[in-house]
């Protein structure tokens, strides 16, 4: 159909104006959530992809142990970001002691202690120490990098309690508190594709779900009795890879870590994948007692690890595996 020449330039300014708000519209949304394309279904996916191809007969062999020169205390959760790696950790000086009846709904005084979130380069080198919490409230737990920042709860040391779910700038290291939660909260994960966050209860038994601004959005049980969740990261497209032990009474009357990886989707908290993972450190900790961070070269799926307690330095390592991509 024939148009006059004005009736063409109008069509064509309207276009632009039309490509220009939507542009202006995408740029807006991503900048609300802090999220790009890339950050949802980079690097993270392809972790989750070579995970799901693992099986309990994969064998990993331990590459690297990166000993840690300074106290380290009670490993909690590791977050990778680009050359640093961040290691939440809690430091007890008066261990929770259980009461012989419950005392106002708790089954053990909360002790004292301080929380730390460690900074690190590659080789263990430590580059900063962030105190986190707030009186009785001194356990951090299991932590997640969600491209702008890092997650970390820091929990009363006792079930049933509260926790305080903070933000950490990787750069200036600015901490932040985004909500309160009245139960103890052992880690966090942020979908960088919703802007949800995901925690896990005490052992791990309640998985929860809350708005970027801690409104609750869901709590329902943990579909799995073998493990109990220590540490999770976003592992790309609404899943996360989560690791733990499940201690289990030997016929001797000792005890045995079970321990092992997980894969779940954060929309239903199904598990997508589970193997065990019978390795160990010197002293006899199962390598995903507690901090576990996944990532992948062009030809390993790579798995960080730090088992051990360290209240002197060197007495924490961290244990590096790897196993062939298929």
């Amino acid at each position: 159909m024939w148009c006059p020449p004005d009736l063409h330039r109008v069509v064509a300014d309207y276009g632009a104006m039309r490509r220009r708000t939507l542009t202006a519209t995408v740029l807006a949304g991503l900048l609300l959530t802090g999220l790009t394309t890339a950050d949802a279904a980079g690097d993270d996916s392809r972790v989750a992809r070579a995970f799901e191809a693992t099986t309990r007969s994969t064998a990993w062999t331990q590459v690297e142990r990166i000993p840690l020169k300074f106290p380290t205390y009670h490993p909690q959760g590791f977050a990778l970001v680009g050359d640093l790696i961040f290691l939440s950790s809690v430091e007890v000086t008066e261990a929770p002691v259980k009461y012989p009846q419950p005392v106002d709904g708790y089954d053990r005084s909360p002790g004292k202690g301080v929380g730390h979130l460690f900074v690190l380069d590659r080789q263990g080198n430590l580059k900063k120490d962030i105190r986190l919490g707030e009186g009785t409230a001194y356990h951090p737990g299991g932590i997640d990098f969600d491209g702008q920042n890092v997650w970390v709860p820091v929990a009363e040391y006792r079930p049933n309690s509260r926790a305080i779910v903070y933000t950490v700038d990787p750069k200036t290291y600015r901490v932040t508190e985004r909500f309160r939660v009245k139960d103890h909260v052992g880690g966090v994960v942020r979908d960088r594709t919703t802007g949800k966050v995901h925690g896990v209860s005490w052992g791990s038994r309640t998985l929860y779900e809350w708005t970027a601004t801690g409104r609750q959005l869901d709590a329902s049980a943990n579909e799995s009795h073998i493990l109990d969740y220590q540490d999770c990261d976003y592992a790309g497209r609404g899943k996360q890879l989560c690791g733990g032990v499940t201690t289990l009474p030997t016929a001797t009357g000792g005890s045995y870590d079970l321990g092992g990886l997980a894969l779940l989707d954060l929309r239903d908290n199904r598990i997508l994948h589970e193997i065990p993972f019978p390795y160990f450190s010197t002293t006899g900790h199962n390598a995903t007692r507690n901090p576990v961070a996944l990532e992948t070269t062009p030809t390993k799926l790579r798995l960080f690890t730090a088992p051990d307690d360290g209240e002197d330095a060197g007495g924490t390592q961290i244990l590096v595996y790897e196993s062939p991509l298929s």
